[in-house]
């Protein structure tokens, strides 16, 4: 295998362990979270949130994704300068906006939550959470280098080091809190990010120090600054389209909350059932459903600089080969998971969150998020050729569409008709992404995997629900159920993709 291929598979493999290990975490924190909050709680929790997502994509103006690009384009050339300086003018501009953008955001702090906040108590959450803005964006920054230089393994052990201090400061943090208040106790946990942050950010310094590019003689910040102009302009072409994505998608997730709960509200819902219900959908289902997709968006992280270099070397063969592998990955982690996530929705949201009424919510988005499975790679695959401004136009024909649809639906048929509509917006977003490459450069395209591997969840659906009656009528628990159940079903899966041969031969390839 050639060494461009052994390190992009190699880096995938680096990410998907450190991501399996964070998602476990996270949901070992997320069932303590939610077991000690509640759903208001929680609600409370997703409330504070967005507007730190918009802070950071207004500093990081994009950067870490021109900056893995521009250093593996650098790195391959052997300009070290262009390294050291890409980095520099990076660190430089997001340093200086994120703390300019945070020290306006604590100062407006109350003016900003008499608009974004349609339940007041979730204010201290937000105040605790808004000092993580500049850490993230230069840690962000950083990330964006490490992925440049092929060097993910340093990525990965960030963010399990960031996801170990969190789950022992939330631990502490919420039961230290509690008996003050859930609002505290929100706050708490929100706190608890900030120092994982900050654990996190200290771990990428020092190991850019220890394995960072050589130092060239004269070679100082101001140098760099001096000269960085047209840096920053390469920077700024990459990164603009993707900061406009990501400020439209921050924009719409600091009024999501308003949105949902003013839809709510024009069904006749009060506000506190409606905090209630949106923590059910964002705190509890939308976990449960990201959860399987840590390969696939591990896999995403490494497809921009491998498809980035691919493009630039004018290989379209193996830039073809990355993404066919992405879009079956995408596949084939993502048909058993929906499969779980739809047959199994009411015991797993009892028994990790003891919410039965989510399972129906999540029963609701699984099979429609199916297709997320293949959207992160999608979106990747664009970025890595440079086509930024096609998913900032995606994104924003879905967003149009996904306000729309909350409205509507959720005013009609309540929290039901807001989950329908959030899974409609993410069928709209994937398939616009897929078209976007395809007229562009072409798809490889071979049905008869993705045909047998539909056929193999058939089975594994069927197979699931006649264990889950034979086991019920053994009279198990519901926790002894589930596990025997599911582990049935996914060796069926497997069995029956390994007999139907679905991913063992190789492709015809075809343009679609």
């Amino acid at each position: 295998m050639p060494k461009p291929s052994q390190a992009f598979m190699r880096g995938t493999l680096f990410l998907s362990a450190a991501a399996l290990i964070n998602r476990i975490l996270g949901l070992i924190s997320g069932m303590f979270v939610a077991r000690v909050l509640g759903a208001e709680g929680i609600g409370l929790l997703m409330m504070a949130h967005p507007l730190v997502p918009l802070v950071i994509t207004i500093t990081e103006l994009g950067l870490p994704v021109a900056i893995s690009k521009l250093v593996a384009e650098a790195d391959a050339r052997g300009d070290r300068t262009k390294v050291r300086r890409t980095l520099h003018v990076s660190l430089f501009v997001t340093g200086f906006l994120s703390v300019a953008l945070t020290t306006l955001t604590l100062l407006g702090s109350e003016w900003i939550a008499s608009i974004l906040l349609s339940d007041q108590r979730a204010y201290y959450a937000m105040l605790a959470i808004t000092p993580i803005a500049p850490i993230v964006a230069v840690s962000a920054v950083l990330k964006g280098y490490f992925r440049g230089k092929q060097r993910m393994q340093t990525i990965a052990a960030s963010d399990v080091l960031e996801n170990t201090v969190q789950i022992a400061c939330v631990l502490a943090l919420v039961h230290v809190l509690l008996p003050y208040g859930v609002a505290y106790a929100a706050a708490g946990a929100m706190a608890a990010s900030v120092v994982s942050e900050i654990s996190s950010l200290m771990f990428l310094l020092a190991s850019y120090k220890l394995r960072g590019e050589i130092k060239l003689p004269g070679e100082t910040w101001a140098a760099h600054l001096r000269k960085g102009r047209s840096t920053l302009t390469e920077l700024l072409r990459i990164g603009l389209p993707t900061t406009g994505n990501g400020l439209i998608h921050s924009l719409y997730h600091a009024f999501q909350p308003l949105l949902i709960t003013t839809s709510l509200a024009a069904a006749g819902i009060s506000t506190a059932a409606a905090t209630k219900q949106f923590g059910m959908i964002a705190g509890y289902a939308f976990p449960l459903l990201f959860m399987p997709s840590f390969i696939t968006q591990s896999l995403s992280t490494a497809l921009i600089p491998a498809i980035s270099e691919a493009a630039a070397n004018k290989n379209s063969l193996l830039m073809h080969e990355r993404m066919e592998l992405a879009l079956r990955l995408g596949f084939l982690i993502g048909a058993p998971a929906t499969v779980i996530l739809y047959v199994w929705s009411t015991p797993l949201t009892t028994l990790i969150y003891n919410a039965p009424e989510a399972g129906q919510l999540l029963q609701i988005l699984a099979p429609m998020f199916f297709l997320h499975y293949f959207d992160a790679p999608l979106h990747a695959i664009l970025l890595g050729l440079g086509r930024a401004n096609a998913t900032l136009w995606n994104y924003v024909i879905t967003t149009a569409f996904k306000i729309a649809a909350i409205y509507v639906l959720g005013s009609e048929f309540g929290i039901v008709g807001i989950a329908v509509a959030l899974g409609l917006s993410i069928v709209l977003m994937t398939m616009l992404n897929f078209y976007s490459i395809s007229g562009s450069i072409g798809l490889y395209w071979d049905i008869r995997p993705y045909a047998r591997g539909t056929f193999s969840m058939i089975i594994m659906v069927l197979c699931g629900q006649w264990a889950i009656r034979y086991l019920d009528s053994l009279a198990l628990p519901m926790l002894w159920n589930t596990i025997g159940s599911v582990c049935f079903s996914l060796l069926v899966y497997i069995a029956v993709l390994s007999f139907t041969k679905a991913w063992s031969q190789k492709s015809k390839r075809i343009y679609s």
